[in-house]
């Protein structure tokens, strides 16, 4: 199925206890409608990434619908989903700048790691989903999303939040707050909504109490300046195509850049299996594909200069609260990006968000990216009195954190998360294969209680249907939710 929806019922909003499949739709005014809620859930975190990476944020939207269309193709309409911009690469990516490189080895890097994610579904597809968990189990998966999330504390306290510390200050407080005192749809887009807020008071305190002096990211002394720079909202045109960008490419960035592919690949089983569960299909043997997508996704988007992608959870959340799961409503969602993407205007207004205010964002977004890797081991029961999972995670957690470099040559070396990573995936097979039988033992049991196996732990129990982080089965994994941009 790719075009041929079939209307639900009488186009009407489905009746408590029933919901529209991927396959059907509902009126077309009413498609469009949900289509552009799943416009404003991806929106945020779509185009503060691309800000945080240094990337037009014009072209990342707009190459998002492309990518979200061609997903859903490959996945031939069975798995509804949007494709965002990806959290997992701004850690690699801070990396590839902090050693010289531009925007041109950023894409490049993201490319290559792009490829590698599409062969991985590919391997997937043919082997079947249980590769996943048995190359990737919980505890690495965790481990390496900690290290991703937590190795950026750095960009937010040294690059963003000095640019404005009480802007800053004040939109973090008003993320923290709308997330816990709205419901449903509006806070899972507090990180929009804070971005809205943190505008808008900049421009507000630009008015009443004029400039202010700080350091801007990049900069190394202190200049007076503007909160908010609209100039170039004024000279932007209406209509206009994006700038851009050419990738270049080098072994030693794509290695900077590669951890992330491991968060893509949990991303997505997790993904697959939670929109299973919502709605009622066995959605395994298309996991390779959908992995696939998401990596031919990512090499179309930073092909031209534009961002990696990922399934987003904050859709899952929209397809939640409608029980609407028809792919019309995604395709609308893809066209309205692409649009949006084709106004220079719209792209400048996005580029001229303080630094604040992106400082107040960041330490959210980064500690939640890191907690997510706890998340993924509470919620799989991680055994950390087991030293296979103890020892070689630590060790590779502080190379993360910590950016321990290790220098090969004058033009080679890997350190921070690209080690963090090596470390933690191989030193834990290789204390696997090492360890005495007891040890062994405890894994497997471990094992056995996420898989609904094991006679002493038990089952895990029935998944929640609406829940994005339902526990995918086949692979041990959770969605590593996109609450990374919305809490």
């Amino acid at each position: 199925m790719a075009f041929g929806w079939k209307l639900y019922g009488d186009g009407k909003t489905p009746p408590p206890g029933e919901a529209v499949a991927p396959d059907e739709r509902l009126s077309w005014p009413l498609t469009i409608g949900i289509g552009a809620q799943h416009v404003v859930a991806m929106f945020g975190a779509t185009f503060v990434f691309p800000l945080i990476m240094g990337l037009d944020a014009n072209l990342a939207i707009m190459m998002s619908g492309i990518a979200t269309i061609v997903f859903l193709l490959i996945v031939q309409g069975k798995v509804p989903s949007y494709l965002g911009t990806s959290a997992a690469f701004v850690g690699g990516v801070a990396a590839v700048r902090a050693g010289g490189g531009d925007s041109g080895d950023v894409v490049g890097a993201i490319l290559v790691s792009g490829v590698v994610l599409a062969i991985v579904g590919l391997v997937i597809q043919q082997a079947g989903p249980v590769v996943v968990n048995k190359v990737l189990p919980p505890a690495v998966t965790g481990a390496v999303v900690l290290l991703i999330g937590f190795n950026l504390a750095p960009v937010a306290a040294q690059t963003y939040w000095p640019q404005d510390q009480w802007v800053a200050l004040a939109t973090m407080a008003f993320v923290v707050v709308v997330s816990l005192a709205l419901r449903g749809f509006w806070s899972r887009i507090s990180i929009l909504l804070g971005l809205v807020f943190g505008y808008l008071l900049s421009l507000l305190l630009d008015a009443v109490s004029g400039p202010i002096t700080s350091v801007l990211g990049g900069a190394t002394e202190a200049t007076v300046h503007d909160r908010v720079d609209l100039s170039g909202v004024g000279a932007a045109d209406w209509f206009g195509f994006p700038t851009l960008t050419a990738p270049s490419f080098s072994v030693n960035f794509s290695l900077l850049v590669l951890p992330a592919v491991i968060a893509l690949i949990a991303e997505n089983a997790g993904h697959v299996k939670a929109v299973g569960e919502m709605t009622k299909r066995n959605l395994d043997p298309v996991l390779g594909r959908a992995v696939f997508a998401d990596g031919v996704g990512t090499v179309l988007a930073s092909s031209v200069g534009g961002s990696p992608t990922t399934t987003y959870a904050e859709n899952i959340g929209v397809m939640a609260a409608t029980r609407v799961y028809s792919t019309a409503a995604y395709y609308v969602a893809a066209i309205v990006a692409i649009v949006l993407g084709l106004v220079p205007k719209f792209g400048a207004i996005v580029n001229a968000t303080p630094g604040g205010v992106l400082g107040g964002i960041t330490v959210v977004l980064y500690g939640m990216i890191g907690l997510l890797g706890a998340k993924i081991w509470k919620e799989n029961r991680v055994d950390f009195a087991n030293p296979i999972n103890l020892v070689p995670l630590a060790a590779g957690i502080i190379i993360g954190i910590g950016n321990v470099n290790l220098q090969f040559s004058d033009n080679f070396s890997l350190g921070g998360i690209s080690l963090g990573t090596i470390v933690a995936v191989v030193g834990w097979h290789v204390a696997r294969a090492l360890a005495p039988r007891e040890m062994k033992d405890a894994l497997l049991a471990e094992d056995g209680f996420r898989h609904g196996t094991g006679p002493a732990l038990g089952k895990t129990g029935a998944h929640d249907a609406a829940d994005p982080s339902a526990l995918d089965q086949q692979t041990g994994t959770r969605t590593i939710d996109r609450e990374t941009r919305n809490p």
